[in-house]
């Protein structure tokens, strides 16, 4: 913790040198907030998007709009099409194709849901329970399915249109053209659902799926430390006002950006008391308020700003992937953990999660150390630990699988190579915890030969180390 308090009160002198260089940016930023509404702050609203973008109904939304935008079309240009080429083709033949695709992207639409929902549960059975909520956003299901149900509503709105006398058989030539690239579409859609139907749900496509996705939040994270704020390491201020939580649940997420905007137009500071991923319970302090510099808000301000956090805080039942890389290490612990079940006995696996973990884990950044140009200054979030992430990725698997002997060599395999990492206190947690998990492995294992297997696995240091407190 030392060390924390010695890098983020470096990071202070840094952005305090820096400060007149982006005193200009400041006043841009302060500026904007003035004049745009803080709950429709640009990153707030991209962050919105995208989590709304992996939701399915959103993306059967967008493509029944289309859909329907496309037959619009069709009624601009079918006029502008020539008489002699528009006679070319007949209503006929678009019948015919627009029965074929409301036929059969029923039974495929019907399909592919049977075959996500038995994939969701079958994941959960044999992975994790957690894991069914990563498989839920796949892009490549969700556009397949939505794809097909855009193109069903498509053929039964053109075959009623077609009923209704708005499309004749003399002037159906773009309907025809329309409805032939939208077989084009399906048929490109149903090839590529095919090919990814021979490894969905799969471990190996399973495992790699949470590491991208764990991969892809930690990088996030590290680029942006600590949500972009301040870090939180030395504690609350005396005078600061608790901001209580309305309700029990995992903090799911944070919108930065609006609460420093909010803070910044009440005057205060916000030092984020849980961080993303923890539970906290209903009246258990979420957030704590203090004035900014000279600022003195009264009440009312204090109620706005209460308001502002509950807001921008979102809390549900159930931790999510997103903005908590510390959730897609668990889940990939739990993976390993259950196949290391006597029911399952398949070490493979927990080999392979650690592998991951352990690659997930090499980029990582001490938080307080990081340089950043601009800061969102009235917002105090806590770092993330490099203890936490070591506990979180191998605590488990560690301990379920104390007795196999392949599953703990490749563990102090790895936890050797994140010592060898630059930032000093993974280091040193990568080897406190190689001590923790040999020490546990070596009073397990019965069988003197494995034993000795293990500790010619482990870095020397650690194994005198174990022999201490083995002795003591």
């Amino acid at each position: 913790m030392s060390n924390m308090k010695k890098r983020a009160s470096a990071l202070k002198d840094k952005l305090g040198d820096k400060q007149s260089d982006h005193s200009y940016l400041s006043r841009f930023g302060e500026r904007f907030e003035d004049v745009w509404p803080a709950h429709l702050m640009p990153q707030t609203v991209l962050r919105r998007l995208g989590e709304y973008s992996r939701k399915l109904w959103v993306r059967v939304l967008i493509m029944g709009f289309l859909s329907v935008a496309a037959l619009g079309l069709t009624q601009v240009l079918e006029p502008l099409v020539p008489d002699e080429l528009a006679r070319t083709l007949t209503g006929d033949g678009a019948d015919r194709l627009l029965q074929i695709i409301a036929n059969a992207m029923l039974a495929a639409t019907i399909f592919s849901i049977t075959v996500m929902v038995s994939v969701f549960r079958a994941s959960s059975q044999q992975w994790t329970p957690r894991v069914h909520r990563l498989i839920i956003q796949d892009k490549t299901t969700q556009n397949t399915i939505a794809v097909f149900i855009g193109a069903y509503v498509y053929a039964l709105i053109a075959i009623i249109l077609r009923e209704l006398g708005v499309y004749t058989d003399e002037r159906s030539f773009v309907l025809f053209i329309t409805t032939v690239l939208v077989l084009a579409v399906i048929v490109i859609y149903l090839i590529r659902w095919v090919f990814h139907l021979q490894g969905f749900g799969s471990l190996i496509n399973t495992t790699r799926q949470i590491e991208q996705v764990t991969s892809e939040n930690f990088q996030e994270r590290l680029q942006n430390p600590c949500l972009g704020a301040n870090p939180l390491i030395d504690g609350f201020p005396k005078n600061a006002r608790k901001v209580l939580a309305k309700e029990s649940g995992y903090i799911q997420k944070i919108y930065p950006e609006t609460l420093n905007s909010e803070a910044r137009a009440q005057g205060v500071d916000v030092y984020m008391c849980e961080t993303i991923g923890n539970f906290i319970f209903l009246n258990e302090p979420l957030a704590m308020v203090v004035p900014h510099g000279d600022a003195n808000p009264d009440g009312q301000e204090y109620d706005e700003i209460d308001d502002a956090i509950s807001a921008n805080v979102v809390i549900g039942d159930v931790r999510t992937f997103d903005q908590d890389p510390r959730f897609g290490l668990i889940v990939m612990g739990e993976v390993a953990s259950k196949a290391l079940s006597p029911g399952i006995n398949d070490p493979g696996t927990a080999i392979d999660v650690i592998t991951r973990v352990g690659r997930i884990l090499s980029d990582y950044k001490d938080e307080t150390a990081t340089d950043r140009d601009e800061v969102l200054d009235r917002l105090y979030v806590t770092p993330l630990s490099a203890s936490d992430l070591l506990d979180d990725g191998f605590a488990a698997l560690a301990r379920d699988g104390e007795t196999v002997v392949e599953v703990q060599v490749r563990l102090q395999d790895t936890l050797s190579g994140l010592r060898r990492h630059p930032d000093e206190e993974l280091s040193r947690q990568a080897k406190k915890f190689a001590i923790t998990s040999l020490h546990r492995a070596l009073v397990a294992l019965e069988f003197a030969p494995d034993r000795e297997q293990l500790r010619s696995a482990a870095d020397k240091d650690v194994v005198e180390a174990v022999d201490k407190m083995m002795e003591g």
